[in-house]
């Protein structure tokens, strides 16, 4: 796949990702069909922002959840995609960074989210009330909605 991939001009994870069909991508045989993703090079991604992949199964709304940012937020980023529900395996995008990590104040303890994370099993692992653990965060819109890599400020006792 190395070989096609240069020959198309395309990185080879874009090649792969957009052939989920072939388990292994070091062994491919004459006559196997595979799909060359489109070359069309989006403009630079805008300062603070990187350059996302798509991977089978990614929906705007998952790759926005996943980088923590809102989907709005992630649609604006990319106007050279015409239909933000229609995004293909290969395609690149470009994806703000979220919003900066809190200052937490003194006697507080940082606390990277990690998945399967919520703020009521947070604040029982800290042994603080949800209460004040939402208290000490108010960068957070949603106490229901956090994600991995976020980062918390977690209040003493």
């Amino acid at each position: 796949m190395f070989t096609i991939a240069r020959r198309f001009g395309v990185s080879l994870d874009s090649l792969i990702a957009i052939n989920p069909q072939i388990p292994d991508p070091s062994r491919i045989f004459p006559g196997q069909t595979i799909c060359i993703p489109e070359t069309s090079t989006p403009g630079p991604c805008p300062p603070n922002s990187t350059v996302y992949i798509v991977k089978p199964g990614d929906t705007m709304f998952l790759i926005a959840r996943r980088f923590g940012i809102s989907l709005e937020a992630l649609v604006n980023a990319n106007p050279q995609i015409p239909n933000p529900n229609n995004i293909k395996p290969g395609q690149t995008i470009c994806v703000p960074k979220g919003p900066p990590a809190p200052q937490c104040p003194p006697g507080s303890t940082r606390y990277t989210v990690k998945p399967g994370d919520t703020m009521f099993l947070i604040a029982q692992r800290f042994g603080i009330s949800l209460n004040a653990l939402i208290r000490a965060n108010p960068q957070v819109s949603d106490p229901n909605r956090i994600f991995p890599g976020q980062i918390l400020c977690i209040p003493p006792r």
